[in-house]
């Protein structure tokens, strides 16, 4: 115990500490943005890679003053970079050179689409096409031309709580939006170059003369583990701040039309091996969506027979606690502008959980009928209408059902301010007049300056049977400049609160919270960068004020300039257990237990082959200890093959019991090209005694249509529990796109 009251104090102490540099940001400079003007031309350049001898392009005027955050803050750009932009009626262009002194050793990590592009040699441009300086689209490349682009929306936030865990379905950076545009890239002696061609009715915006978008470029240059933007940012920030981006300008903007048909047809084999003797079932289904672009900032999308056949299977959990467990959503039709419906406290409190369509509470599928979508902005105004209608499952007891979001949300202009709100209705379509579940919630955001912000819900829910203390509500103040993140806030959400279409990690509590952050960055520390120490609490009480849950953490994250980080942490936790359960078969008691763990984090330099990721806590647990390691371990072949395994090993000594709990997975991929590939994902988990395997195989066309060959393999150890089957699915996807 004196060991970790010690680390606690130097930990702490770390906030004051002489030996580091305080990153004066100046504030002049964040009001202060650079500006580029759009070049218009009535004939685009061929996309083909090729920049310097390009007549086109060369008589356009280029942007080189990039300025580095990581190692070197406030430096300008190592190496030579040129960006230029052009347009036409139809087409958004954007070419870049990234001149590189030692082109022979240019690193290309991973060729599949939307790969990550941090570990590597890497250009990426985000546009801010309604300059509203909240949400925008991201598009990325590496020195192969792989394709990456994502939709940002509330400027990359919201998908952390206060203890900086990834989680739940709040807006942040969608993936999984996907565009039809073109890249193309160019190896050589002077580094590499790229060509990106985005058809104006792949975004949206607002059409007129003379318009102005949000901008900014980050350019990685892996040798130097380096990251350097176009516009000054604070430390800490990225560039999916838009409300410090910089500005393009001369644009003169048609409605471009958008109308696309995006049929299916796909074909499946059923082999039921856990009845005696085995089953066989072969399927076959058709569907199609329709995207309507009824403006260039207003989109409607219609879908039958909704099908996801595709979509990666979610990564095994077990779960060692009490509470519900979270799985993301992966299936893009849900994806694509789900920050546009989010409302609530991420991974914890989720207004709307876009999963509790068409997979039951077991995680069974329920066919999905079809449904319709209206997402984007009027003026500066978002809005967003969902309705799906899912069939009946006889034997699983659930009827068909609609389901309905209606979501508006209003953005002050320039202020980093919002005021929203959000009606969730689902509706069973059986014999039964009392089978719904509705929500109504109001949420807003006061931004102040550029420096804090204000944010919240309320919100409540309609159940029959339920009369009372069916409230949530939160508000979260935040402070995030020049390396400090100040967070304070707090939860409630009352005994009746029943959002049947959200996700509730806990129910009935009450939750104040805080988090003390600070980031340094060093002067004359030798290979040592940065150091970020930081304390966090979180509390979960009763509406008896007995403390259910206390965390307290206190931790610093020690980075080096060749990309290795450590982060040493100490929690103070406190459990209090109000009836018995059981963590697979060991009980653990009614009790109140107060212990402390040791926290270790390793994260090796990603742009290796092999890079490795670790988690160590070591400590008390209820009423004995554990051990929990966990991580991820990743090797890489050039830019074709990718691995990595997943392993997560708890060692649980209690007083009821022991237990071992372990859960495995194996990743493996190989890009063919950018646009062809074969992944697979192999689990196992001890707890529940299942092992299984998907692999899938992938030729696309664009935006994430072509032919998919998906096989799944599911086996429970367990013969009682009748799970053994396997499942071959091809799926091919078509997008025409009937106005071009």
């Amino acid at each position: 115990m004196k060991v970790l009251l010690c680390c606690a104090v130097f930990t702490s102490a770390l906030f004051f500490s002489p030996l580091v540099a305080q990153n004066n940001f100046n504030q002049d400079a964040a009001q202060v943005r650079p500006q580029y003007s759009a070049t218009e031309l009535e004939q685009g350049p061929e996309v083909d890679g090729e920049i310097l001898n390009d007549l086109i392009w060369q008589s356009v005027p280029a942007i080189e003053n990039l300025v580095q955050i990581r190692p070197n803050y406030g430096q300008p750009v190592s190496e030579k970079t040129e960006i230029r932009i052009a347009y036409t009626s139809k087409t958004f262009y954007v070419s870049v050179v990234c001149y590189d002194k030692d082109a022979a050793n240019i690193v290309v990590s991973d060729s599949r689409r939307d790969a990550s592009l941090n570990d590597e040699d890497s250009f990426l441009f985000i546009i801010d096409t309604y300059n509203d300086q909240q949400n925008g689209f991201l598009f990325g490349t590496n020195a192969q031309g792989m394709e990456y682009d994502a939709q940002i929306d509330n400027e990359g936030k919201g998908n952390f709580n206060t203890n900086r865990q990834q989680g739940g379905v709040i807006g942040g950076t969608n993936l999984n939006w996907d565009a039809t545009w073109t890249v193309k890239s160019q190896l050589g002696d002077y580094g590499w170059s790229a060509e990106f061609a985005i058809p104006f009715r792949s975004l949206r915006f607002a059409s007129g003369k003379n318009k102005t978008w949000g901008l900014n470029f980050r350019r990685n240059i892996s040798k130097n583990t380096e990251t350097a933007y176009w516009t000054t940012l604070p430390l800490g920030f990225d560039m999916k701040r838009l409300s410090l981006a910089g500005k393009l300008t001369g644009l003169n903007l048609k409605n471009p039309g958008n109308l696309k048909l995006i049929p299916y047809a796909l074909g499946q084999f059923v082999n039921d091996k856990s009845v005696s003797p085995s089953e066989t079932d072969t399927n076959f289904e058709v569907g199609a969506d329709i995207k309507y672009s009824i403006t260039p900032s207003l989109t409607l999308d219609l879908t039958y027979n909704t099908d996801f056949a595709q979509v990666e299977v979610d990564d095994q959990q077990v779960n060692l606690d009490r509470f519900n467990l979270f799985f993301p959503e992966k299936r893009a039709f849900f994806l694509e502008n789900a920050g546009q419906f989010s409302v609530g406290s991420p991974g914890e409190v989720d207004l709307f959980f876009s999963r509790r369509i068409g997979i039951g509470n077991d995680g069974s599928l329920v066919p999905i009928i079809g449904g319709a979508r209206l997402s984007g902005k009027v003026g500066q105004t978002n809005v967003g209408l969902l309705s799906m209608f899912t069939e009946e499952v006889e034997n699983a007891g659930i009827e068909k059902n609609n389901f309905s979001v209606a979501r508006v949300n209003h953005d002050f202009q320039g202020t980093r301010s919002s005021l929203g709100g959000i009606f969730i209705n689902r509706a069973g379509l059986g014999s039964m007049d009392d089978d719904y579940n509705r929500v109504y919630a109001m949420d807003g955001k006061w931004g102040i300056g550029n420096k804090a912000e204000i944010n919240g819900f309320i919100a409540k829910s309609t159940t029959p049977g339920i009369e009372s203390k069916d409230h949530a509500y939160k508000i979260l103040a935040n402070y995030n400049w020049n390396g400090w993140d100040l967070r304070a806030g707090y939860t409630e959400v009352g005994e009746g609160f029943n959002p049947e279409v959200g996700f509730l990690q806990r129910t009935a509590f009450r939750k104040p919270e805080f988090l003390i952050w600070k980031a340094h960055r060093l002067k004359n520390a030798g290979n040592l960068l940065e150091i970020r120490p930081h304390v966090s609490y979180r509390g979960y009480w009763n509406f008896d004020d007995d403390l259910i849950t206390g965390f307290l953490h206190v931790d610093n994250h020690w980075e080096f300039k060749s990309g290795f980080e450590v982060h040493t942490g100490i929690n103070f936790t406190a459990e209090r257990v109000l009836q018995d359960f059981n963590i697979s078969d060991v009980t653990v008691p009614v009790g109140n237990y107060k212990n402390e763990e040791l926290q270790l984090v390793l994260i090796t330099n990603p742009n290796n082959a092999f890079s490795l990721d670790t988690r160590t806590l070591i400590g008390g647990y209820f009423n004995g200890k554990r051990i929990t390691n966990s991580g991820t371990a990743r090797y890489r072949i050039g830019d074709r093959f990718n691995s990595s395994l997943l392993f997560s090993h708890s060692d649980i000594q209690l007083d009821t019991g022991n237990l071992t709990a372990l859960v495995g997975g194996l990743r493996l991929s190989y890009s063919f090209t950018p646009r062809m590939f074969v992944q697979s994902l192999v689990q196992r988990n001890n707890v529940s005694e299942i092992t299984s395997a998907n692999v899938r195989f992938g030729w696309l066309q664009n935006a994430n249509t072509g032919l998919f060959v998906v096989f799944n393999i599911v086996k429970d150890d367990n013969d009682l529990d009748l799970l053994n089957n396997q499942i071959i699915t091809v799926k091919y996807t078509h997008r025409i796109d009937i106005l071009n």
